[in-house]
């Protein structure tokens, strides 16, 4: 069964939308984003992925009280990305309840650190989040790319024990326009790694989307500012998921 997984980007202690990782185009949602996690966990979320996106920018954790009154809040688990760039921050996180925890930056600036990570905490506490712009590795919180492409990176970090990627378009994140389907399938069939899609869904027709591929290996998609802007009904979506549609 394929996971729908609601977002909740954390910025200033509130939930918050961003455009293409853009901070200028942001819109918050709600001043109490552990209230955000309960409301989604009573409407059937499983799973619930969460981003320190101040972290993301300024490379080291700057959201710890809202991720954990988030954590304390909801019974299902989280997993969390954003300025995680050592192993005693992944400890930390790890140790406060967060179920699993988002390595992106690190993975090109220290791949060492995945490796060890994976080795310490194992590959189902460790995922690999690889964020792409036009095919190539976005860092820094989306703010450069490198000269490597998504793929090639998630086939490093499979030498290096990683078995799950959360791979994102950041030119459709936040943006409504779809997923980008084509990507999203590249990678999991030539990786074989567990795929985690993310950015663009725009409403139903998209999980569907996203729920065709689940064959090659994509277990779950992430949504947020389609649920936010009620373009997406989480339960809908659900059902779609669990190939229960009427």
């Amino acid at each position: 069964m394929m996971l729908v997984i609601p977002a909740i980007d954390l910025r200033n202690g509130k939930c918050v939308r961003l455009v293409e990782g853009k901070i200028e185009n942001e819109t918050v949602y709600s001043d109490d984003p552990a209230e955000m996690a309960r409301k989604w966990e009573a409407l059937g979320a499983q799973f619930l992925h969460l981003v320190d996106l101040d972290g993301a920018f300024a490379g080291k954790p700057q959201n710890d009280e809202a991720v954990r009154n988030i954590v304390r809040a909801v019974s299902i688990p989280t997993e969390l990305g954003g300025g995680i760039r050592d192993m005693e921050t992944v400890s930390y996180y790890l140790e406060m309840g967060v179920s699993r925890v988002i390595l992106g930056t690190v993975a090109i600036s220290n791949p060492k650190l995945v490796e060890d990570a994976v080795k310490w905490f194992g590959a189902d506490q460790i995922v690999l989040g690889i964020d792409a712009k036009d095919g190539m590795v976005a860092i820094h919180g989306w703010d450069s790319t490198v000269t490597k492409t998504a793929v090639d990176l998630a086939l490093e970090m499979k030498q290096m024990g990683a078995a799950r990627v959360i791979y994102t378009d950041i030119r459709r994140d936040g943006t409504l326009k779809g997923p980008n389907i084509e990507s999203t399938r590249e990678i999991a069939v030539k990786t074989g790694l567990k795929i985690i899609a993310s950015g663009g869904i725009s409403g139903p027709e998209d999980i569907r989307a996203v729920k065709e591929l689940e064959p090659v290996g994509v277990e779950a998609v992430i949504t947020g500012k389609a649920l936010y802007d009620g373009r997406l009904d989480l339960k809908e979506a659900l059902c779609i998921s669990e190939g229960q549609e009427r």
